[in-house]
């Protein structure tokens, strides 16, 4: 499972992109039984209160660290990307094509006392 962040802006925000993981390794993880989302193409204002992990069935999506000019930095990813996306994010997604996907929270890091 060797994930790596797709580019220096992926460093910076903190969320690594695998791309095309393998039937094997996508079954290991229960993907198939994870939650669903989507959404529809536009700009989306989300914070991240727990690690996520998400596997893209459709869709592209491009990343821009809340009050960050865009287009930098920005990380992208879509159909067939595997993406781990770190608690306490706040970011933007610009969503170009509509969104499908599987998630799963880390149960772990959601439960934090403030």
């Amino acid at each position: 499972m060797a994930a790596e962040p797709n580019s220096n802006s992926a460093l910076n925000l903190g969320i690594v992109v695998q791309r095309n993981p393998s039937e094997s390794q996508l079954s290991e993880l229960g993907i198939k039984f994870w939650p669903k989302w989507g959404c529809s193409p536009g700009k989306y204002q989300l914070r991240f209160d727990a690690q996520e992990t998400c596997y893209l069935l459709k869709g592209k999506v491009k990343v821009y660290a809340k009050g960050s000019p865009a287009p930098e930095p920005a990380v992208e990813f879509g159909a067939g990307d595997l993406v781990t996306i770190p608690k306490g994010l706040s970011c933007t997604w610009d969503v170009s094509i509509a969104v499908d996907k599987h998630y799963k929270f880390d149960s772990s890091s959601s439960i934090d006392s403030n």
